[in-house]
């Protein structure tokens, strides 16, 4: 039983063997040049600034929590317009049309919360 993982446990330690000869093989021949500036953080091609602890607002995991409820909304509309003709009107086209208005009362609210407003 155990002689059919042989060939496994063969592979496995050779790449195990194998990696750790390449890494030690790249730290001792490779160059070692290093400098202040290389060793600076880069994010984006700009130097980070000021504290990286900052606090963002509580506005920025709103919209962002909004994008994510009505990017669902689609997931859910997708199968739907897929099978409509299968559905027929009735079956198919009434219960869309509800869940749409839940959403754009929804949506409203937000609006009129002013949701979506950046101050």
């Amino acid at each position: 039983m155990l002689e059919s993982y042989l060939p496994i446990f063969a592979i496995v330690s050779l790449a195990i063997i194998l990696g750790a000869v390449l890494l030690s093989l790249s730290k001792l021949i490779g160059p070692k040049l290093s400098n202040p500036t290389k060793l600076t953080p880069y994010e984006s091609g700009i130097e980070p600034v000021g504290n990286t602890r900052l606090r963002i607002t509580v506005k920025f995991y709103l919209v962002a929590m909004i994008f994510i409820i009505f990017d669902i909304e689609v997931v859910f509309m997708y199968p739907w317009a897929v099978t409509f003709r299968d559905l027929g009107v009735l079956s198919g086209l009434l219960p869309m049309i509800t869940f749409v208005v839940i959403l754009l009362v929804g949506y409203v609210y937000i609006l009129r919360k002013k949701g979506l407003d950046w101050d």
